[in-house]
């Protein structure tokens, strides 16, 4: 479960940053059909913020995951 919580914190994490990044800067024009804040229609005119919350939930899984493993070694 840790591993699972881990792969996808990272990924929304990069997710979050990189819709931001290229929502404010408008680099990575190459990913443009990749980040999930550009797919979905329903945050057209949202980018911004749905990028910082993607990134926030991938901040927290990774917080969880890192939590998960601390109460493991210290059974």
């Amino acid at each position: 479960m840790e591993a699972v919580l881990t792969v996808f914190g990272w990924l929304l994490l990069a997710q979050g940053v990189g819709g931001l990044m290229n929502t404010l800067f408008g680099w990575w024009r190459w990913a443009h059909g990749l980040l999930v804040v550009n797919v979905l229609p329903i945050l057209k005119g949202y980018e911004v913020f749905a990028s910082i919350v993607i990134g926030v939930l991938g901040f927290v899984l990774l917080a969880v995951a890192g939590s998960m493993k601390r109460a493991e070694d210290g059974q």
